[in-house]
C-alpha cells in the first residue's frame, strides 16, 4: 500500500469523537468525579478543538459513560445541532436495543432523516447485549433504520461481557451484509485485537461483510500488527479509519501512534483522510 516510514502530515478527519458534559460520577465507590476531563458543552467549543488540532472534519457522537442512558440520549440533538452548523462535521445518533429505552430510541430515530446524520451509535456498557432475545427486536428496528437511512453502525468493543469482540460479533454476522458496522477500538484490548488482526476481521471482509473499525484505546502492538497484516494480505486498508475518542481518547496521542504503525505513504492517506470521506462524506 505504499506504506513508508514517518508520520502524516496536514490535516485529518477524525471518525469517532464526542460532545456534551457529563454530570460527575462516583464511578468505583469513589467519590463523585468527571474523567472526560476536555469534554465539551457547545458546538463552538467543538469547532476550536478541530482547529487546534489540525482536524479537517469529524464525525461527532452523544458523550456517555455515567450508567444513565438518559443523559446520553440527551446529548443528540446537540450533536445533529453541530452537525447543522458546520460543513465539516457529521453525527451520530445514540440508540438503544434495550427495551427500557425503546421510547427514548423511537425519538433518536426520528432524526435519522436530519442533515448531517451519518451514524447510529450502540455501546453495551450501558445495559443490553447483542444475544439477549429481549434486545432482538429492538436491534432489528435499528439495523433497519441504519439500512433505510444509509447510515453507519457505531458498536463499542472492549474484552469480557456484553462489549467482548465474540458477543458484538455477532452484530457483523447479523447485519453486516448490507449495512455498515464501525467496531470501536478494534476489540478493545490484547484478546479482542488478537481475535480481529489474527483472523477475524479480514475473514468478515473477505465473506462480503461492511466491517469497519478503528484503533483508539488499542495497545501497543495492535496498530502496527493491523498494518502489517494489511500489507501482508492485501486486504483491509479501505475499513480502518483514524479516530481520536475525545474527550476519552487523546488525539495528538491517537494520531502519532497510528502514524508510526501506517507511515507517511498510500495506507496513511486512506486511514487519515480518504477512508472517512468514502464511510461518511
Amino acid at each position: 500500500m505504499g506504506r513508508t516510514t514517518g508520520r502524516t502530515n496536514g490535516m485529518v478527519l477524525d471518525a469517532h469523537r464526542h460532545l456534551g458534559v457529563l454530570p460527575a460520577y462516583p464511578f468505583y465507590g469513589g467519590p463523585p468525579v468527571s474523567p472526560d476531563v476536555g469534554a465539551r458543552a457547545t458546538v463552538a467549543e467543538l469547532i476550536a478543538d478541530m482547529d487546534a488540532e489540525g482536524t479537517e472534519r469529524a464525525l461527532v457522537l452523544p458523550n456517555y459513560g455515567v450508567p444513565d442512558p438518559a443523559v446520553a440520549f440527551s446529548f443528540n440533538e446537540l450533536c445533529v445541532e453541530a452537525a447543522a452548523r458546520d460543513d465539516r462535521i457529521r453525527c451520530g445518533l445514540w440508540v438503544s436495543p434495550r427495551p427500557e429505552d425503546e421510547e427514548r430510541t423511537s425519538a433518536a430515530l426520528a432524526l435519522a432523516g436530519e442533515s448531517g446524520v451519518r451514524a447510529l451509535k450502540l455501546s453495551f456498557l450501558l445495559g443490553g447485549r447483542a444475544g439477549d432475545p429481549a434486545c432482538r427486536p429492538h436491534l432489528d428496528r435499528i439495523f433497519a433504520a441504519a439500512r433505510a437511512h444509509g447510515l453507519v453502525v457505531h458498536v463499542h468493543t472492549s474484552p469480557g461481557a456484553a462489549s467482548d469482540i465474540d458477543e458484538v460479533g455477532r452484530l457483523v454476522e447479523w447485519y453486516a451484509d448490507d449495512v455498515a458496522v464501525h467496531l470501536v477500538h478494534f476489540g478493545g484490548g490484547a484478546s479482542g485485537h488478537i481475535k480481529l488482526a489474527g483472523s477475524r476481521f479480514f475473514d468478515w471482509i473477505a465473506a462480503g461483510k461492511r466491517v469497519y473499525t478503528d484503533v483508539s484505546w488499542a495497545i501497543g502492538f495492535a496498530p502496527r500488527w493491523l498494518a502489517r497484516e494489511i500489507d501482508r494480505r492485501g486486504l483491509g486498508h479501505d475499513r480502518v479509519l483514524f479516530a481520536s475518542d475525545e474527550p476519552w481518547g487523546d488525539h495528538a496521542g491517537e494520531r502519532a501512534r497510528l502514524a508510526g504503525a501506517a507511515g507517511d505513504g498510500e495506507l496513511a492517506r486512506l486511514l487519515f483522510h480518504d477512508n472517512f470521506a468514502e464511510l461518511y462524506g
